[in-house]
Formats: structure tokens, C-alpha cells, sequence
């Protein structure tokens, strides 16, 4: 009867990794900015991108600033990652620049954490979601560089939205985006370009080596990339696709095969260490011990 408790350990182990994995949604780190609110500073994060995570059948988590000693221990949870937007920018000193107007909001402490993550998360494989300040994160990360004002460079158009503007106009569609053949995203919504709305001032100058052009704006300004060489899914995009994301069908589409990605992720996971506690699986001390004579 003992060797048959023991074997009926090893089922119930490997029977509940599947169920807790058929069960439990994914869950998507979020990282938080930061904001003085008074005297106090705060960890916030838009409600769009939350639901954004939820709308791709994720659990979202949103995370403070961690220290580079927690990132195992963090990312040991994670099934994916979710780089919300900001009013703030990343700062240039991170791409050898000075500050080019000092009114704009920055956000160090979030940049202090969040730059060294992020290929951290690329190399495990972890689906990454990054949206307008993600995107230019994830590229200034990887050793990119930034327009701090696309709309001083000749050629590029201002992206910027009407700061007098109603938030409806604001996040309204603004110009099409030609998407690059063969990529991530033309797997996702196909070859055809699409509307998207653009609420940013900040802009990719030099893609980081290694990362792919997804799509482009008619000035030619990137809008989207991947990086290839990443073990899991991961798409970067410069418009907001979180805006009233239910009722668009392209960003229900990209919140679905982020979704997916954690999924799968998550399946991998779990499979990965039901494996491991069968084969580390040893007898308990009541099993081990001789038939009484």
C-alpha cells in the first residue's frame, strides 16, 4: 500500500500542474510608473493597459521598481510582460544624449529598472507586449537610440496629439501604417496597412541592432518592431492599441496573439516542471521504511 501511495503522488503532482494550468490564467507583469501626488510618491499604471491584459485573457500584475537582485525571483512568476505608455520619456542620457526640453516628464526610476529587464525578458523567451514610451524603452534597451522631437526632424511629421483636443480626438485614428511583409505583425492582422491613432513626441532613430522594422508611418518613422532572435513571442508598436481595444478589431487581434503567447508559455511552464518533481520524486520516510516481522 505504501509503494501505491507513493506512485498516486506522482499522478496527483502531475494531475494538478494540469489543472492548475487548464484553470489559472496567465499572468502579465506590468511595470509601474512613478508620480508625485502631493508629498507622496505613487506607483501608477493607466487602467487601459490592465484591461488590455485582461482583454487578452491574462491575469495582470502590476509591478514597483524591483531591484536587479529580484528579477529571477520576478520573472520565475511571469508568463508574460506588458510595457505600458507614459507621459514620460525615457531619458537621453541613456543613448549618449542630453536633455532636449527640460518641460517634458521623465521617469529615471522606472528607466532604472526596466531597461535592464527587458533583455532579461527576451532571453527567457517571455512573451513581451510594448506600447508608445514601451516601445522606445525596449529599443533604447537594446542599445537604440531616439528623435526626442520627430517633429523637429525634416522629413517627419508631428505625431503629437492636440493637447486642446477632447481624449475621443486625441486618441482618434490619425494615419495609416504600412506593415512590413513577413513579419510578426502581418501574421497577426495580415499584409494589409491599417488606421492608428499617434500621441507621441519621442521616436525611433536608430532601431537597436538585431530587431526588425514591423511597420512604418507614411514619413517613414517606424511604428512597430520585433526581434527575431528572441526564443518567444515579442512585438513593440508605437500607437495605443489598448484605446477601447474590445471594440477595435486589429488591437483585438494583437491582444489575442499576445495572449496566446502567454498561454503557451504558461503550458511550457507548467509541463516543464511536472517533469522535473516526477523525476526528482523520491519516497517519503513512512513508504521507505521495512514491512514490520
Amino acid at each position: 500500500h505504501a509503494g501505491a501511495g507513493a506512485g498516486h503522488g506522482v499522478v496527483s503532482i502531475e494531475g494538478s500542474a494540469r489543472m492548475n494550468t487548464a484553470a489559472s490564467k496567465p499572468l502579465v507583469l506590468v511595470p509601474a510608473c512613478n508620480r508625485q501626488l502631493g508629498h507622496h510618491p505613487f506607483h501608477i499604471v493607466g487602467s487601459k493597459y490592465v484591461d488590455f491584459v485582461r482583454l487578452a485573457g491574462c491575469l495582470p500584475l502590476v509591478v514597483p521598481g524591483v531591484g536587479e537582485d529580484e528579477f529571477d525571483q520576478l520573472l520565475a512568476l511571469a508568463d508574460g510582460v506588458l510595457l505600458t505608455g507614459s507621459p514620460s520619456n525615457v531619458h537621453p542620457r541613456h543613448f549618449d544624449e542630453g536633455v532636449h526640453d527640460p518641460s517634458l516628464p521623465l521617469d529615471t526610476e522606472r528607466d532604472r529598472w526596466t531597461l535592464p529587464l527587458i533583455p532579461r525578458v527576451l532571453a527567457l523567451g517571455l512573451p513581451l507586449f510594448a506600447i508608445c514610451r514601451g516601445m522606445q524603452e525596449a529599443n533604447v534597451a537594446l542599445g537604440g537610440s531616439l528623435h526626442q522631437a520627430v517633429q523637429q526632424v525634416p522629413g517627419l511629421d508631428d505625431h503629437r496629439a492636440d493637447p486642446h483636443a477632447g481624449v475621443e480626438q486625441q486618441y482618434g485614428l490619425r494615419h495609416p501604417v504600412r506593415v512590413e511583409p513577413r513579419g510578426v505583425l502581418a501574421g497577426i492582422v495580415g499584409g494589409e496597412g491599417f488606421d492608428v491613432n499617434s500621441l507621441h513626441g519621442q521616436g525611433v532613430r536608430r532601431l537597436a541592432e538585431g530587431l526588425r522594422v514591423e511597420a512604418r508611418a507614411p514619413d517613414g518613422l517606424i511604428e512597430a518592431f520585433s526581434g527575431p532572435a528572441a526564443g518567444g513571442f515579442n512585438l513593440c508598436v508605437q500607437w495605443h492599441p489598448e484605446w477601447q481595444a474590445a471594440h477595435n478589431p486589429v488591437s483585438r487581434r494583437l491582444a489575442q496573439a499576445f495572449g496566446d503567447a502567454c498561454l503557451a508559455y504558461r503550458h511550457g511552464r507548467a509541463a516543464g516542471g511536472a517533469r522535473q518533481r516526477t523525476v526528482g520524486a523520491r519516497p517519503s520516510p513512512r513508504s521507505a521504511r521495512p514491512t514490520p516481522r
